[in-house]
């Protein structure tokens, strides 16, 4: 096999071999050998935070043992020096190193890494040590086969390039530097392939945890479509795609939903029942979700991992990296992940613009909106929104999906000002030869310049209302201002007496063993009125019992204006509060149609 130009050692400085070792304790086991590590003494790191998540893990949590020997004598131990939860350090030493650990891994998200009798599945940042200084140098990966008669028909699936190989694909893999290893996830186990080409460029998805065959035929077409169409986008002349090939890694599993954007890759985990099996039954709106999952993740080739924000580069993975940009890097994703399951036919127009509409109604549902930015979000989301609690509704505006009202909202004005002519597309087509093409990372302001060329100085004063009220601001986007009369018709929908009772209320809730947990109390409601709280079982509203099924029937029975006396459970302690049902403002509910 060719490898890349760039890389030219015969036998790379840094190289790692993982072992599946123990399938039923689920330990991986890691040797990180270092050809020349720094005689002063090499510093060694675990990632704490893996890109594309935005949460400090500490991953390193998950070794359970390390050792250090001398590849001149082997077994010969050295002393490692631990300096922090994540660093360790070795002495001055001359020759290569060999470093082992033992890593637990049970995480079956697409963040971490797992294993099992079934599978096996990780990122380099859950099992691979960083070697300070070393970062930007060449890294080789040896994978080896379990010895165990459950692995015994496993393969590899990844698009880490392959040196040497079997036909299982176990063997030495390289990689151009640490951000390259990082960047590629693997799994192992057995596999159900779809293969495709969009634009003459070879996908395919490899999906565990299926009971039934897939259908095979139906996922290489609609994923054809949506990865043709979205590279159509970016490149509407050439047709061309940054990559060679691409990989979608899914995990089926009975309850979850996730992705993980790679340069060429994604890790995907989602239901069983979203994806297309022989004889099963499928739902048609779960499997559009899944589509979705798909596209979105497809489009973070282009913006996320190629189109970055200046501070972003380099990634650094012993810290928190802040940007006030993910509403661009997420919600214009969010934005586009739907519009491309439209363009590529795989909903209609009623579909999508129902799609629209709830995103929008749930925005406005969320307290939360009134008093975090945009902006705001995007920097806090490592302390906010990927550590939510009881009051997350009420604090946190998400950059996912008012980030994708935004974007919508954006494309509507350029269409407005140049009366059709351009296009957040045009947009998204320049970010790409200015950022993408260049890699020449995005600074925080950096949109300014680009609407400016895109637009002339005649957007500007658009733009700049635009940044104060919506983005660093927490107006609500005025959509139905912006929408063209001519060709989508907006109504504000009457609510039924029910859903503006459970408006009023204002609760969310979960049922545990027969009782409604309250999980969210939103600011406003009646019940933070009545003094309710996150944890508090309801027993009964006006003597009548209250669970989960029997909840929207008896919220149906009451009438405005009414007391109600809620009997409740907070810690075991009984509580009773009286609160009249009243309803001073409901929020507008949407809904989109075509003229």
């Amino acid at each position: 096999m060719n490898m890349n130009p760039a890389i030219t050692q015969d036998y790379p400085a840094i190289e790692y071999t993982i072992w599946p070792a123990d399938l039923h304790g689920h330990r991986f086991h890691v040797k990180l050998r270092i050809q020349n590590p720094d005689p002063a003494g090499q510093v060694l790191q675990m990632a704490s935070w893996i890109p594309g998540s935005y949460l400090i893990r500490d991953f390193s949590k998950h070794i359970e043992t390390i050792a250090a020997y001398s590849s001149h004598k082997p077994q010969q131990s050295i002393a490692l020096e631990r300096i922090n939860n994540d660093q360790w350090r070795l002495p001055r030493v001359t020759g290569p190193v060999e470093i082992l650990t033992t890593i637990y891994a049970f995480d079956s998200s697409v963040r971490a890494a797992y294993l099992d009798t079934e599978r096996a599945f990780f990122n380099a940042t859950s099992l691979c040590l960083i070697v300070q200084g070393q970062e930007n140098i060449p890294c080789a990966l040896v994978l080896v086969p379990p010895k165990t008669a459950d692995a015994e028909f496993w393969s590899v699936q990844t698009t880490l390039r392959s040196v040497k190989i079997d036909r299982q694909g176990f063997g030495f893999y390289l990689a151009e530097n640490v951000d390259d290893l990082i960047d590629h996830p693997i799994a192992m186990g057995q596999f159900q392939v779809v293969e495709w080409k969009s634009q003459g460029i070879s996908h395919s998805m490899a999906i565990q945890g299926c009971v039934h065959p897939v259908q095979h035929k139906r996922l290489a077409e609609d994923l054809e479509a949506i990865c043709s169409s979205t590279i159509a986008l970016f490149e509407p002349k050439s047709k061309r795609a940054p990559f060679n090939r691409y990989l979608f890694l899914v995990n089926a599993v009975i309850s979850g939903y996730g992705g993980l954007e790679h340069r060429n890759s994604t890790a995907l985990l989602c239901r069983r029942d979203q994806i297309p099996q022989t004889e099963m039954a499928l739902e048609e709106k779960a499997y559009q979700e899944f589509l979705g999952l798909c596209s979105h993740e497809y489009f973070h080739a282009w913006l996320v991992k190629r189109i970055q924000p200046k501070a972003f580069q380099p990634y650094h993975l012993d810290r928190r990296n802040h940007t006030r940009l993910l509403w661009l890097f997420e919600g214009f994703t969010s934005y586009y992940d739907d519009l491309q399951l439209f363009r590529s036919k795989r909903i209609d127009l009623k579909t999508y613009l129902s799609i629209i509409a709830d995103h929008w109604n749930a925005i406005l549902r969320s307290p939360g909106r009134n008093k975090q930015s945009l902006a705001d979000s995007s920097f806090d989301a490592w302390t906010k929104y990927y550590q939510a609690d009881e009051n997350t509704p009420n604090s946190v505006v998400s950059y996912y999906g008012k980030g994708a009202l935004l974007a919508l909202g954006l494309d509507l004005q350029i269409r407005n000002f140049t009366k059709g002519r351009k296009s957040l597309d045009d947009l998204m087509r320049l970010i790409w030869q200015e950022h993408g093409l260049t890699m020449n990372g995005i600074e925080e302001n950096g949109l300014d310049s680009l609407i400016s060329d895109l637009l002339g100085m005649g957007f500007q004063k658009i733009w700049s209302e635009f940044k104060t009220r919506y983005i660093f601001g927490t107006a609500d986007l005025p959509l139905e201002k912006w929408f063209n009369p001519r060709f989508i018709k907006v109504d504000s929908k009457l609510l039924t007496k029910l859903e503006m009772v459970k408006l009023s209320f204002g609760v969310r809730y979960t049922d545990e063993k027969g009782w409604l947990k309250l999980t969210h109390v939103l600011d406003g409601g009646l019940a933070q009125a009545a003094g309710l709280a996150p944890g508090d079982l309801i027993a009964s509203i006006n003597g009548q019992r209250v669970t989960g099924s029997r909840w929207d029937k008896l919220l149906g029975s009451l009438t405005m204006n009414q007391d109600l006396i809620i009997c409740f459970y907070r810690q075991d302690l009984e509580h009773e509060r009286m609160a009249p049902l009243n309803i001073h403002q409901t929020p507008k509910q949407y809904q989109l149609s075509t003229v």
